[in-house]
């Protein structure tokens, strides 16, 4: 299962850490300061030119990964629950 990010990014579930919103807590000083030390550590993935709206935070082949997403929080939780139900369904649980 694969939540897409936007443009052309898509990242297994098995992978994601979380889902942050930087529309309402982007300003917080944690994660200015969790940011900026993705970004000198040139582990942060801008996804479009787009402002973002959100950071995925998710961990391939024992290396973080932080995905600046242009969509909404809302909306990448919504396609990860969609994904997770479509999941059992198929398994009939």
């Amino acid at each position: 299962m694969f939540l897409h990010l936007g443009e052309k990014v898509s990242v297994s579930l098995r992978e994601i850490i979380g889902i942050f919103n930087l529309e309402h807590s982007g300003n917080s000083s944690d994660n200015i300061l969790f940011l900026k030390t993705a970004s000198d550590e040139e582990f942060i993935h801008r996804i479009s030119d787009d402002p973002p709206k959100s950071f995925v935070v998710a961990e391939k082949d024992h290396a973080s990964i932080v995905y600046l997403s242009p969509i909404s929080t809302q909306t990448l939780i919504r396609r990860a629950e969609s994904a997770f139900d479509q999941e059992e369904t198929k398994h009939g649980r």
